[in-house]
């Protein structure tokens, strides 16, 4: 594969993360906790160093409903 465990692992949080902040109205702070980024301050880390942009941004680009409705746990 080419990456450490830790490597592969973080890019399948992220993976999931992108996933969420497509299809879900979920906070910032509750698609890092669901992708097992921990906090949303990491999140917003680790997308900005892989893709360079926000969290927020990214649901803009991306989102495939809006970005308003929230889901409960």
């Amino acid at each position: 594969m080419g990456v450490t465990p830790f490597q592969w692992l973080l890019q399948q949080r992220l993976l999931r993360a992108r996933e969420l902040l497509e299809t879900t109205g979920l906070t910032v702070d509750q698609v890092a906790d669901r992708s097992g980024l921990g906090s949303g301050e990491s999140l917003r880390q680790h997308l900005n160093r892989q893709l360079g942009m926000t969290p927020a941004a990214y649901r803009s680009a991306f989102a495939h409903r809006p970005a308003t409705t929230v889901q409960r746990a």
